[in-house]
């Protein structure tokens, strides 16, 4: 008997393009948002460090609330670190992988370490400023089953 030998061939998943969103289309608790919006404003809530030890080097925590939105509606967007520094007031940015937050019973959009946040080249659109998402609260209901 020969010996056969079966050839198993790996197939790489099939890339798919990224689906963007309108900020009006964001929903409480849904995850793996792309959009591309632009900064309306910018405004630094938290901004403090840890000096650094000889086992750790100093680590600075800063947090920036930023509006942001496009042609749909707005939302309010919570930078952390690093992405303080991209949302800068009038810059349009691309939002990978971003989720809804609930804060106070108000929706945030915020992106983790499994999303990114990139500059891009100045959209075209203007921003509908009446429209916040962030100001509409919603409440916790339990649903009996």
């Amino acid at each position: 008997m020969a010996d056969q030998q079966q050839q198993t061939t790996v197939t790489k998943p099939e890339m798919r393009k990224p689906v963007f969103k309108k900020v009006e289309q964001l929903k409480p608790g849904t995850s793996g948002h792309n959009l591309v919006v632009k900064v309306v404003t910018s405004t630094t809530v938290l901004q403090k460090g840890r000096p650094g030890t000889q086992q750790q080097k100093p680590r600075q925590t800063s947090i920036a609330e930023c509006l942001i939105g496009d042609e749909t509606g707005t939302i309010l967007f919570t930078a952390r670190n690093e992405q303080v520094d991209l949302m800068k007031a009038d810059s349009t940015v691309i939002l990978r992988n971003a989720k809804i937050d609930m804060f106070k019973g108000s929706m945030r959009l915020a992106v983790d370490k499994w999303g990114r946040v990139e500059v891009t080249e100045p959209a075209e659109f203007v921003v509908k400023e009446d429209n916040n998402l962030s100001l509409v609260e919603y409440e916790l209901v339990n649903v009996a089953e």
